[in-house]
């Protein structure tokens, strides 16, 4: 049985940082592409970041590119989100995900696997 659990969320201010972990277990953790997304509150989930299984090469949505940085540790199963220079839009529930099929997906409809989530709220 495929778990992930994310850790790492909180409360913060605009201009700070945290970082996210999600551990992994139940799946070949080093051949699937892991995503990162998020749910502001009312709002539909939206795509973060993702990062190749193989590669790990990256990808990002605009409005965290530059200041989120996405990176796995295969022999640890773990993937990890650094957010720096939080702002108040970032505030929502971050989910990881996974995906054996899809290397560099940005759609949901492509993870076959989630995380229950982890609420970041930045403050201004």
């Amino acid at each position: 049985q495929v778990h992930l659990v994310e850790s790492g969320g909180g409360l913060v201010q605009a201009g700070g940082s945290l970082r996210l972990s999600c551990a992994a277990s139940g799946l070949a953790f080093r051949t699937n592409g892991m995503a990162w997304f998020r749910q502001p509150p009312g709002k539909e989930r939206e795509f973060v970041a993702v990062i190749g299984g193989s590669d790990s090469s990256t990808y990002y949505a605009a409005s965290v590119k530059g200041r989120f940085a996405i990176s796995r540790d295969n022999a640890r199963n773990l993937l990890f989100l650094q957010m720096n220079n939080l702002k108040p839009e970032d505030t929502a529930v971050y989910y990881c995900a996974a995906s054996p099929t899809y290397t560099l997906s940005t759609n949901s409809r492509n993870y076959n696997y989630w995380g229950q989530g982890t609420q970041v709220t930045v403050s201004s």
